[in-house]
């Protein structure tokens, strides 16, 4: 086979090359192209490239042939070209020099591939990818995506919005304020079976207000369908819980009140018994006797149905004037039982000219008794400490405006988390000893008083908790 043979098949091949192909000199003149850049270019032997890909009457100012002269490197990049009719083509770009005998650059091959159809695929793409980052920040659930370390690495708008900038931090430390993952974590849990989990949690945004959510997860995989990152989408579920909490108040009242109709019904028995006896023998002293147990059990049967009644309609609170001396005084001796039988040094300091305040005074010896229980537990079970103290003061601010209650221990104290959850309905940190109720009932009677309840510990630095009323009624509350 001679050299012209040979020139014919390689020219047959360069025809049939699939792509745009040319061959420029230095001044980026066309000498030679393959039929399918004629067929959509024109060939004008001669002509500048910018002519004929681009349409263009000078040259262009990021030129890849221009710097495969200088370098000889291939060079590589996407381009607009325009065909003889006038359409934009977009094209990937690839160069490569061409050497002459004595090793230098005589001109460059340029091979240039149509990415109409990848260009389409890409904006369908990315139109895609929008509109799923628009539903994934829209979605009105809070959505994060984790690593295996627990790390958050991305967030949506309604999480950023509760819970703050969080992605590159703990999901405990982001929603849970803990030092330490969840003892259950359901994207712990999917990262090890591969399945989606879910639970309920207490979570606290930014602004320190608490959060029932229902959590799902589910695991993201990589090419090779290894687990990589878990996506957890979590319901805020906290006025269903209200509504359900509110339901299980009223069961659990309604349960510890008809024990009490079962001890006032036994004692109607006893009444009638004696009442009936006496009849038989006219024994007119039993008769009287029976007649008043009656009578005294039915008048606590009456109010204990105006109770239940009260509780049902949430009716507002039965106010009258104490005299606050009396009042803290019944409850400091009430409580000094239980400081020694649980060995706590229980202290009181009330201030002078307490005064009055105007107050339900069960609801709110009931708050206080809950708070100084809470306090004495946490002394019971601090085993670390030789010996513990409650402190009980009492005393006047804000030019006699609100008086304050501080109560005081040098107990087990709690961790942030349990601090953001202590007067939540139903959370106990005593396990099966607490019903999870007397906190959460002292903080709804002090709110509903106008008050406030603080809380102040650390872990095994015990707990400050103070409570400040308003001496006299807030509009709208009486």
């Amino acid at each position: 086979m001679d050299n012209s043979e040979q020139k014919d098949i390689y020219k047959n091949y360069f025809n049939e090359i699939p792509c745009y192909v040319t061959v420029l000199n230095r001044e980026k003149q066309l000498i030679d192209c393959n039929r399918v850049f004629k067929d959509h270019f024109g060939a004008k032997i001669g002509a500048y490239c910018w002519e004929l890909c681009k349409g263009r009457m000078c040259k262009c100012q990021d030129c890849l042939v221009e710097k495969t002269f200088q370098t000889g490197e291939p060079g590589h990049g996407e381009e607009l070209f325009v065909n003889i009719k006038g359409e934009n083509i977009p094209v990937y770009v690839k160069t490569s020099a061409i050497y002459d005998k004595a090793g230098k650059i005589e001109s460059v091959l340029v091979a240039s591939t149509d990415i109409s159809e990848v260009k389409k695929i890409q904006k369908k793409l990315n139109k895609t990818r929008q509109s799923l980052h628009q539903i994934f920040e829209e979605v009105p659930c809070y959505i994060t995506v984790q690593d295996s370390d627990l790390v958050i690495r991305s967030a949506n708008r309604k999480f950023r919005e509760d819970f703050g900038e969080a992605v590159n931090i703990h999901c405990y430390e982001a929603y849970k304020h803990r030092d330490e993952p969840c003892l259950v974590c359901p994207v712990m849990k999917t990262f090890e079976d591969g399945r989606s989990n879910q639970s309920e949690e207490i979570v606290t945004s930014m602004g320190g207000e608490q959060f029932n959510v229902l959590v799902h997860t589910a695991p993201l995989r990589d090419h090779d369908g290894k687990i990589s990152q878990v996506i957890e989408m979590s319901v805020n579920i906290t006025q269903i819980r209200q509504l359900q909490d509110q339901l299980a108040s009223l069961g659990l009242l309604v349960g510890s009140i008809s024990h009490g109709i079962k001890g006032l019904a036994s004692a109607l028995d006893c009444g009638m018994y004696l009442m009936n006896s006496g009849l038989e023998i006219n024994d007119r002293e039993r008769i009287e006797k029976g007649w008043n147990i009656v009578s005294r059990n039915v008048d606590r049967i009456r109010s204990m149905i105006s109770d239940i009644l009260y509780y049902a309609k949430d009716r507002d609170l039965q106010y009258e004037t104490v005299e606050i001396k009396t009042f803290i005084n019944d409850i400091a001796e009430m409580m000094s039982s239980k400081a020694e039988s649980f060995k706590v040094n229980f202290k009181t300091e009330f201030g002078d000219s307490l005064g009055e305040f105007k107050v339900d005074p069960t609801a709110i010896r009931s708050a206080l008794v809950n708070i100084l229980e809470n306090s004495f537990d946490a002394c019971r079970k601090d085993l670390d400490k030789p010996s513990h103290q409650v402190k009980f003061n009492v005393y006047s601010e804000n030019a006699s405006r609100n008086v304050i209650f501080d109560v005081i221990d040098n107990g087990i104290g709690m961790d942030r988390e349990t601090q953001e959850k202590v007067f939540s309905l139903f959370f106990s940190s005593k396990g099966i000893e607490g019903t999870g109720l007397g906190l959460f009932i002292s903080n709804k009677i002090i709110s509903k008083h106008g008050g406030t309840i603080e809380l102040k510990t650390k872990p095994k630095e015990g707990a400050h908790f103070r409570v400040t009323l308003p001496r006299e009624l807030i509009s709208g509350r009486q």
